[in-house]
């Protein structure tokens, strides 16, 4: 999948020297609200998400700058729930330099674009920590209504506990959020 300046290529172990150097690109992993693997764990990672690609039960990309095939970090559907037409958009993270740039409108409408026109979905969900405020803005604006909070949900890395929103578009308010994704990064242009 291609358009605004990036490609989400299917994600495979070429891609985790890229991978690593992205997340050197502002240490992400050292970020306390969000899992980003460190540069010693990120082919077991990817290894993971192309286990559960085989599964059925996540669509991993690595996203690309469009022309150079360099990685500058990872999306994907994940949660994938068929039966009942859903998933989550998950596992996402860029480099810092590309934090900001239009890079996430672009994947996400990529996304969105794969789960409601192409595979049917009925809904899309998007969960963050309660203390990733970037990451909560940064879905608000994609037009993704908050169901709620899952309070004490997951025993982060370093021990402490996650409370996660959870956000979602649902398939009526697609067209909508398709056309103020395709006007926001028209204006980037």
């Amino acid at each position: 999948m291609r358009g605004h300046g990036v490609e989400l290529r299917p994600l495979d172990e070429s891609h985790v020297p890229g991978l690593v150097e992205a997340a050197r690109d502002g240490n992400l992993w050292e970020l306390f609200f969000t899992s980003v693997p460190t540069p010693d764990t990120m082919g077991d990672t990817v290894r993971q998400f192309i286990a559960e690609r085989s599964a059925g039960t996540m669509q991993p990309f690595a996203v690309c700058l469009s022309g150079t095939g360099r990685a500058i970090g990872v999306t994907s559907l994940c949660h994938v729930d068929a039966a009942n037409r859903r998933a989550e958009v998950g596992y996402t993270w860029y480099a810092a330099s590309r934090q900001g740039t239009g890079v996430n409108a672009a994947c996400k409408l990529l996304l969105l674009t794969r789960a409601f026109d192409d595979m049917g979905y009925i809904a899309v969900e998007f969960r963050t920590h309660w203390l990733n405020h970037r990451s909560r803005r940064a879905i608000e604006r994609l037009g993704a209504k908050q169901d709620g909070i899952l309070r004490s949900h997951q025993i982060m890395s370093d021990g402490s506990v996650r409370d996660t929103v959870v956000y979602s578009i649902i398939a009526s308010e697609w067209p909508a959020v398709r056309a103020e994704l395709n006007r926001r990064l028209t204006t980037l242009k």
